[in-house]
């Protein structure tokens, strides 16, 4: 299969991800921001090469934070260096090449909102959660966003029974991932979150679906979202080669066709996700006296 430029597919993916967005829960997540009179400590995990990053920029929401984004790629780190290198529009920015786990085993500074972007989904929660959690000041807030809650959708049909078993084993292959030999993220992790953070006494104040919806005006993709869509079908086929039981003639048969049509401006691509915006609890027990500053405001 064609190998396809990461860096390239984020900056493509850029645009769909801020229609994708969910205006309330965004707006839930201003008002916090917008409720701090002195400096802002916020961390994004997975921040890739400065997406979000660039969206906050961009709605003056960060003249007056710290900003710590983190991503185990350092190309993705480099690149985000390389576009907010003395950026007038954020307070004070610290990028850093950093799985999440070995930074909250590390890190003793405690912020007051916690980022991720499109990321969730690829963890085990059981584990990223109280990690995500122990970086973040009691009481402080946290934003989710993209989280991929059990849905891909490409039209039009190609044979009605072949897309649903792709579907199907396409997200059955997200359930059984494995990372460093642990379980490590779920097809279904949207509708998940609201039972792992009510389990940690976190509240949600806004959640809300934040779908990916590409598709063609009068036979083009705006922009570079042919690219995406690309990278999602192949996506797609690599994470099935091999699969038992789906032959290989027949994925390769969709692949094509499917490849035929973004070519051709037919191809409409929909992934269900949601967004979450809430407040971790005031005091968790076990972390309250190293990690509360009492900076974060009242709930």
């Amino acid at each position: 299969m064609t190998e396809y430029d990461f860096l390239r597919y984020l900056e493509a993916k850029q645009p769909v991800d801020d229609r994708a967005l969910n205006r309330t829960v965004g707006d839930a997540m201003k008002r916090f921001v917008g409720s701090f009179s002195g400096c802002l400590r916020v961390l994004e995990v997975g921040a890739g090469h400065g997406a979000m990053l660039e969206r906050l920029a961009a709605q003056g929401l960060l003249q007056r934070a710290s900003y710590t984004a983190i991503d185990p790629d350092p190309t993705s780190i480099a690149h985000a260096g390389s576009r907010f290198e003395a950026d007038e529009r954020i307070g004070e920015l610290k990028l850093m090449t950093a799985d999440l786990y070995d930074y909250a085993a590390t890190e003793n500074e405690a912020h007051d909102l916690v980022i991720a972007h499109a990321v969730l989904d690829l963890l085990d929660l059981d584990r990223a959660l109280p990690a995500l959690e122990s970086l973040c000041a009691p009481g402080g807030a946290f934003y989710f966003t993209i989280n991929f809650d059990g849905d891909t959708i490409f039209e039009p049909t190609i044979d009605p029974e072949l897309d649903a078993e792709i579907a199907a084993r396409y997200h059955e292959t997200m359930d059984k991932r494995i990372v460093d030999g642990r379980q490590s993220g779920h097809s279904q992790t949207g509708r998940r979150l609201f039972g792992a953070l009510a389990e940690r006494g976190a509240i949600i104040e806004e959640a809300g679906s934040s779908d990916w919806l590409v598709w063609p005006r009068a036979g083009k993709y705006p922009g570079d979202e042919a690219y995406f869509l690309r990278f999602m079908v192949t996506t797609v086929g690599r994470a099935l080669a091999g699969v038992p039981d789906l032959e290989a003639a027949r994925l390769e048969g969709w692949l094509a066709e499917r490849y035929a049509q973004i070519e051709a401006g037919t191809l409409v691509y929909l992934a269900h996700q949601l967004d979450f915006f809430g407040r971790w609890p005031r005091a968790p027990k076990e972390r309250q006296t190293t990690r509360d500053s009492g900076r974060a405001p009242e709930p």
